[in-house]
């Protein structure tokens, strides 16, 4: 909504300035708050279950690596796709996101820069590594991770409404609005989780500052304030050990 009101905006205030109008009637014109979508978390059981679905449903185990992929690296649905051997550093278990697929004026998909417009590399646990050595052995490597049976490369809209959706419905998902990209929303919380810091999650999602990271997923953080005040307990009376002031209490000087 906010983007159609910005460029009727401006269709019109050009009007006003070719004296066209008098007015431009959407100026100052106050927009509704939108509610943000829910997000969607999955457990790891219910990953398994969704991507066992996945390779049930198609026979193929590059339908189910891409849901693992998506759930536990973060990728947007189109950068995973877009994603070529060539950007696999399996020794180092890591994916270099420098690509993704967009559309271009007339329509048409092509490869582009990622949303933000920066490369970023993701770490990759050691099972998905396993996974991506089986799926990319003997590819060259400007050959696409995730490829249809003929060799192309997946299309995001097909892959979903004709594998996605219907293994979410056979892994009884289809009821919690999960998506490709709300994938990333489970990432996230593994991560956090696992103990990753708000850094690290901004980087692996992609966020353009950790304020976008910490204002769509703060609320995991778990509340450590009594591990601060422990810390802070601990790091004082080791300091005062140290100088044998057990007590706390300096001298008083005159």
């Amino acid at each position: 909504m906010g983007h159609i009101h910005t460029v009727l905006s401006a269709v019109l205030a050009w009007a006003v300035e070719t004296d066209r109008i008098s007015r431009n009637p959407a100026a100052g014109v106050r927009l509704p708050r939108v509610a943000a979508p829910e997000q969607v978390y999955l457990s790891h059981a219910q990953v398994a279950e969704l991507a066992t679905a996945a390779e049930e449903l198609t026979g193929r185990t590059t339908d189910g690596t891409l849901v693992r992929f998506l759930a536990y690296t973060g990728l947007r649905i189109n950068e995973a796709l877009a994603l070529k051997v060539s950007a696999l550093d399996l020794m180092r278990a890591r994916a270099a996101v420098v690509a993704t697929w967009t559309l271009d004026r007339v329509g048409k998909k092509v490869l582009g820069t990622p949303k933000t417009h920066e490369k970023r590399a993701v770490p990759l646990p050691r099972f998905l590594v396993a996974e991506l050595q089986e799926l990319t052995a003997g590819q060259s490597q400007d050959a696409h991770v995730f490829q249809t049976p003929t060799g192309e490369a997946l299309n995001d809209h097909n892959w979903r409404n004709r594998v996605f959706n219907l293994a979410a419905h056979d892994a009884d998902l289809d009821g919690l609005g999960v998506t490709p990209h709300k994938l990333r929303h489970t990432a996230a919380s593994a991560a956090i989780g696992a103990g990753a810091d708000v850094k690290v999650v901004q980087l692996m999602l992609g966020h353009k500052d950790a304020t976008e990271t910490l204002n769509t997923y703060g609320h995991l953080w778990p509340d450590r304030l009594d591990e601060v005040s422990a810390a802070l307990e601990t790091a004082r009376t080791s300091a005062l050990d140290a100088t044998g002031n057990v007590s706390g209490m300096y001298p008083r000087t005159a």
